[in-house]
């Protein structure tokens, strides 16, 4: 499916193409209007208002309806926005409206990275509970498709499992310049940290939240899924204790309780995990505000506001070749 790629598109330029409904915000006030977010692959872009009295075009859209859109690109206060001509929904059935979602592609080098890290191990208690998930073919398969996030960071089929690749890399280069850390213990909070994201997170239409997402956070869900896959066994995989010490990596990562922390990490190994969780959530949302065009308005260099990925800080694409030659130099 050939899809117009949604950030590049100029002022002015038609679409004829289908489209996910990302959001449906109806807007009440003196003037009640709706707008909807609309998403493919290549990103996202809002529609010109549908005021009240064009209600009618839009009855029976809802968040997650794949639509036919003809229209044009506009601007509204520095935005791009869809002036809609046309808009219908689409049997699911008659679109790969899978295809409409964003994703990391082919996974199968964080796969390998992944199994070859966990072929290294040498506590055969660690490799064992580790495998408890990823020697399950059915975890594989959902772990290799879930996004990081609903519309953060790594918001793509596939993120998650970038993601732990991206923390397992960077908390194994942190442990290798501290030999009082456990290397492998690092590795397998990376591997953990995120679990509860199955249990937290539904991506079979849109990106959304579960009830036990939204009522128990994924942070504990991946704990009590560690605790109950655990316990599932005949023989214990590992001790009491050891298990304590994989919960705490899952229940510290997000480093304060302020950020969703149910515990502050209290271990080297559990810091680590923190820093390694956050390095690789704060770079990829930097590098996703810094290209994204509606955020640099006019073609500027410094964001017209603060983003919210960036805990509303301003992003400036400040840059140099500081004399390097040019690649056909």
């Amino acid at each position: 499916m050939t899809q117009p790629a949604l950030p590049e598109l100029p002022v002015g330029a038609r679409l004829q193409d289908p489209f996910l409904v990302l959001e449906v915000d109806a807007r009440g006030g003196d003037s009640p209007h709706t707008i909807l977010t609309l998403g493919n692959a290549t990103g996202r872009i809002q529609t010109a208002p549908f005021w009240a009295s064009d209600a009618h075009r839009i009855a029976g859209i809802t968040k997650g309806s794949v639509v036919q859109v003809i229209g044009t690109i506009g601007s509204y206060r520095d935005r791009r926005q869809v002036a809609v001509d046309s808009i219908r929904v689409l049997p699911k059935e008659q679109v790969a409206w899978q295809h409409l979602l964003p994703s990391v592609g082919d996974i199968t080098r964080y796969w390998t990275a992944l199994d070859k890290w966990r072929a290294g191990l040498r506590g055969p208690r660690l490799a064992r509970t580790l495998g408890l998930f990823y020697d399950d073919p059915g975890f594989r398969d959902r772990y290799g498709s879930c996004p990081a996030s609903t519309s953060g960071h790594h918001a793509e089929l596939g993120g998650l499992l970038k993601h732990t690749c991206e923390v397992a890399h960077v908390a194994l280069a942190i442990a290798r310049l501290f030999p009082e850390a456990d290397a492998e213990l690092v590795l397998a909070g990376a591997l953990l940290h995120d679990i509860g994201k199955l249990e937290s997170y539904r991506w079979d239409g849109t990106f959304e939240v579960t009830v036990p997402g939204s009522v128990i956070g994924h942070v504990v869900l991946g704990s009590l899924m560690l605790d109950r896959r655990v316990r599932e066994e005949a023989t214990p995989p590992c001790t009491e204790e050891e298990l304590l010490l994989l919960q705490h990596l899952i229940l510290s990562h997000h480093g304060k309780l302020e950020f969703g922390a149910p515990v502050a990490p209290m271990t080297l190994e559990a810091e680590i995990l923190h820093f390694a969780d956050n390095a690789s959530a704060k770079a990829t949302s930097f590098i996703e505000a810094l290209a994204d065009p509606e955020n640099f308005p006019a073609g500027g260099t410094v964001s017209s506001k603060g983003l919210w990925q960036l805990d509303r800080r301003r992003a400036w694409k400040g840059k140099s070749d500081w004399g390097r030659p040019t690649p056909d130099a």
